[in-house]
């Protein structure tokens, strides 16, 4: 484990497998969970953003962070753009589970699960937790120049209490996916198809799951 107050992002030569090389890193706040290729000079991160502590040689993380990454130069990678979502509390199953993180390249699209956490109104953000407000899937606009968001897609419609934790609730979206531009999120409750363009809803069916006790989670199925 790297992670103090930066997280440094290591571009390491493995051509030679008794002698791998480090030939380039870069340091920058927070630190990336998970990294999926966009093309051979980029590279997608998904982790947290932190920021450091007043006392102690250490950081809190805060909210959900999406960065590019360009290593065309791979003695000196740079962060070309990030995203960040949410105040600390923020949580994304994509952060442990890579079948939860939904990329399309050609469409210019990342697609994640999230709960959202807010700090009520001004304040340091520092050890502060927001309060969870909102869970669903941020669609974000993703390419060599920059990431922004293009929508957000909920099964809360009715804006039901979130609780503090992603699993567990019938609304929380685990898994999306595209058929021609048709973009598919679901949760134990449901499946929800929305167009990928403006993402106006389509259709749904509810699934008939009722929030309770989720034995997999325990068990490990």
């Amino acid at each position: 484990v790297t992670f103090k107050k930066v997280d440094p992002f290591f571009v390491i030569d493995l051509s030679d497998a008794r002698d791998p090389e480090v030939l380039g890193y870069l340091k920058i706040p927070g630190y990336s969970d998970y990294l999926h290729i966009y093309d051979e000079n980029h590279v997608i991160g998904v982790g947290k953003e932190a920021v450091e502590a007043e006392n102690g040689n250490f950081a809190w993380y805060q909210g959900v962070k999406v960065a590019l990454f360009d290593v065309s130069d791979v003695s000196d990678p740079v962060e070309r753009a990030k995203f960040e979502i949410g105040d600390r509390g923020t949580d994304s199953p994509a952060l442990q589970d890579h079948k939860a993180f939904l990329f399309d390249k050609e469409r210019g699209v990342l697609v994640l699960p999230i709960l959202l956490a807010e700090i009520d109104g001004e304040g340091e953000r520092g050890s502060r937790y927001g309060q969870s407000v909102w869970q669903g899937a941020y669609v974000l606009n993703i390419d060599e120049d920059g990431i922004d968001l293009r929508g957000r897609v909920t099964h809360n419609e009715r804006n039901e209490s979130v609780g503090n934790y992603y699993y567990g609730s019938k609304h929380s979206i685990e898994r999306s996916l595209f058929m021609d531009d048709i973009l598919y999120t679901i949760s134990k409750g449901k499946v929800k198809a929305n167009n990928l363009v403006m993402l106006d809803e389509v259709s749904e069916i509810d699934l008939g799951y009722e929030n309770g006790f989720d034995e997999r989670y325990y068990l490990g199925a």
